[in-house]
């Protein structure tokens, strides 16, 4: 396995642990009832759904500079 690989790995790995936490974050917030956590719950919400948006986008622009199909 080269390099590159790897970091690539490891970079996945990282997005899905960050992700899992975002998502178990947002469940425990969301029985919190105050009106700073709304707004918390809000942002998570956003940040739930734009992070997987925002590493596939990655990814994309990575195969794209590399010149790999």
């Amino acid at each position: 396995m080269n390099n590159h690989s790897k970091i690539k790995r490891l970079g996945a790995l990282t997005v899905v642990i960050l992700w899992i936490s975002l998502l178990i974050i947002t469940l425990i917030v969301s029985f919190i009832d105050t009106e700073n956590m709304k707004k918390l719950f809000t942002g998570l919400i956003i940040t739930d759904i734009g992070l997987p948006i925002v590493a596939y986008a990655m990814m994309l622009a990575y195969k794209y500079m590399s010149g790999k199909k």
